[in-house]
């Protein structure tokens, strides 16, 4: 009995510590040791943001002034910037810019194009210049928002200028199905 209970102790001394072991580093591997401190935000630049206008009918002109008035100052937690350009039909956000160009071409949507309903305005997106732009389909005066690659879920934020898009541009008379 003595040897069986030495082999028994024998196994609890390393059994023990390999489970410790093997439990400590599961609790590493799915994040146990990560606190829910938020990092912390980094510098964001103030600078102006380089867009270009573009000459518009004194008609558009005046719907992109309507339209800039009801843009909010801050985009969630990123702050308005000023623009280089066309401070009455451009407006940027946050550090990298998100951008809105107010009075640009109209789309031509392919036929099998998914538009896509965001609170009340029609949004067409395409890939762009490191990111996704998103153009409305469905007013008179087209408004186009580029959300750069860094930003997740790049809906959620174009969605965010739906409200004053809504306010301040009139629907156009023809929209695309789905709209």
């Amino acid at each position: 009995m003595a040897e069986g209970t030495t082999a028994a102790r024998l196994a609890t001394l390393i059994a023990l510590p390999v489970a410790l072991v093997v439990g400590i580093a599961s609790f590493w591997l799915l994040g146990g040791f990560h606190t829910n401190r938020p990092a912390p935000p980094r510098p964001q630049s103030t600078a102006p943001v380089p867009m270009p206008a573009r000459p518009l009918a004194p008609p558009q002109a005046a719907a992109c002034r309507e339209l800039l008035a009801h843009l909010p100052g801050a985009l969630r937690d990123r702050p308005r910037r000023p623009v280089t350009a066309g401070p009455d039909q451009n407006a940027a956000y946050g550090d990298p810019p998100i951008t809105l160009a107010c009075g640009v071409p109209p789309i031509s949507l392919p036929q099998t194009a998914d538009v896509y309903a965001l609170s009340g305005v029609c949004w067409y997106s395409q890939p762009g210049d490191g990111g996704t732009m998103w153009t409305t389909v469905d007013r008179e005066t087209p408004v186009r928002v580029t959300v750069p690659g860094a930003y997740h879920s790049p809906g959620q934020w174009v969605i965010e200028f739906s409200a004053p898009i809504s306010a301040a541009l009139p629907r156009a008379a023809t929209v695309p199905a789905g709209c």
